[in-house]
């Protein structure tokens, strides 16, 4: 048995604000939108992952997302010129991940993040 995708599903009444958060702040494109739901995707290929943690690292609480991008910088400046809510400012971690945590307009906790070069 192979998994093929594992989806994450964030329920909220307002799908027309998430939907232009997340395309705004990570150039995601709509696959699907039949209204109640609209899928977003990148077109990238990524590994399955789930991870199960007690903690965030670092003492931070535990995202309920986390998104490695290509262009962490960018990324970043646009989240601030937004006035994002940053809970978890940029940071280089003692394991080589940077990182920064931003909150989506229903409260999901985002750990953006580049893994070290």
């Amino acid at each position: 048995m192979a998994i093929k995708r594992i989806v994450s599903n964030i329920a909220t009444p307002q799908v027309d604000d998430v939907r232009a958060f997340y395309c705004g702040l990570f150039d995601l494109d709509v696959a699907m939108d039949m209204g109640w739901i609209t899928t977003l995707t990148s077109g990238a290929q990524a590994q399955v992952q789930i991870s199960i943690a007690s903690e965030g690292g670092t003492g931070t609480d535990v995202p309920d997302l986390s998104i490695e991008v290509d262009n962490f910088d960018e990324i970043y400046a646009r989240a601030k010129a937004q006035g994002l809510n940053i809970p978890y400012e940029l940071t280089i971690e003692p394991w080589g991940l940077r990182r920064f945590y931003v909150l989506d307009p229903t409260g999901k906790l985002l750990n953006i993040l580049e893994h070290g070069n």
